[in-house]
């Protein structure tokens, strides 16, 4: 049986039901005062309908999480979570507008809720107890803030929009980070804020990482100047391509799917790369399992219409 045929996903109560088994596995509570001892059930006004015998007010599964105030039916929201989950280089607005049959301003903003539920909430660096620690930094698109080139000269990196990936090898995690500047002090905020000092670093020659190296439990760098990629060291491999091929499939699923993005939006594209790849399917995590983990993640991060698009 396919997976798009689970009942979930063209029962509206069903989807209801699954919702709650997973927002309020530990039993329901009151999204507006917290209460948990009187709870009482209205589904037979309303699919999912709740009312708080403590605050006397009434809720559903989607107050408080990315479904709050959204007209769209569950089992829609259901299939785009599993559709951005199971796609490997992500699907474009227009896509999920076809497929849903929903306005394409609707499946836009559909898929930045769905992304700030993929947002790593882990506040915890990479590479504590000696882990292996993968860096490398790419350049995508125009950056708006960055100065134009000197005239006659044509657009560099300087102009393009910059992000630096840590990859944990061990855990298989990804984290992403987008910096205004290409300069030392903005390589080491990151690196500070995000890797451990027990880390063991890997990158490629950039000099950014040469002056860090003393900083970290190890630096072994890869020459690719040279056409130096990996070399045996003992134990483990020194190289940089685990990040090198999650820029590969970024790259391609920002080119060729998404095409376009702005700087202010690059975060949460970001984010939905960095889950797919910490739950990727190397991991042992298959498609459903991944769409479950992005709905564990749907509570407290609402995101309303002008937060991402403040034009409108």
């Amino acid at each position: 049986m396919s997976v798009l045929s689970k009942p979930y996903f063209h029962d509206e109560a069903e989807a209801f039901r699954f919702v709650e088994g997973i927002v309020w596995e530990k039993g329901v509570n009151c999204p507006h005062c917290g209460g948990v001892e009187r709870i009482y059930d209205l589904t037979k006004t309303r699919i999912g309908l709740k009312k708080c015998g403590q605050c006397r007010k009434q809720f559903t599964v989607r107050v408080g999480t990315i479904f709050e105030d959204s007209h769209l039916p569950m089992t829609k929201w259901l299939q785009a979570i599993y559709l951005m989950c199971a796609s490997k280089k992500g699907v474009s607005a227009l896509q999920l507008s076809r497929v849903l049959e929903v306005t394409y301003k609707t499946a836009w903003f559909l898929a930045h809720r769905i992304r700030k539920a993929m947002e790593d909430g882990e506040l915890g660096v990479f590479g504590m107890g000696g882990a292996t620690v993968e860096v490398d930094e790419t350049f995508i698109g125009n950056d708006p803030d960055a100065p134009a080139p000197r005239k006659g000269k044509p657009r560099g990196i300087k102009q393009m929009m910059k992000v630096v990936t840590l990859i944990e090898r061990e855990s298989g995690r990804a984290r992403s980070i987008v910096i205004d500047r290409y300069k030392l002090t903005d390589i080491q905020r990151v690196l500070g804020e995000n890797v451990h000092k027990e880390a063991r670093l890997m990158t490629d020659e950039s000099p950014m990482y040469k002056a860090m190296g003393e900083t970290y439990r190890s630096h072994e760098a890869v020459n690719h100047t040279a056409g130096e990629y990996v070399r045996y060291d003992g134990d483990r491999y020194i190289t940089s391509n685990t990040v090198e091929g999650f820029f590969s499939v970024f790259k391609r699923g920002m080119k060729g799917v998404y095409q376009h993005c702005s700087k202010k939006h690059l975060h949460r594209y970001l984010a939905e790369f960095d889950f797919r790849y910490s739950y990727r399917q190397a991991l042992g995590v298959k498609d459903q399992e991944r769409a479950l983990w992005a709905l564990r993640g749907v509570v407290g991060r609402r995101l309303t219409y002008k937060a991402p698009h403040p034009q409108i």
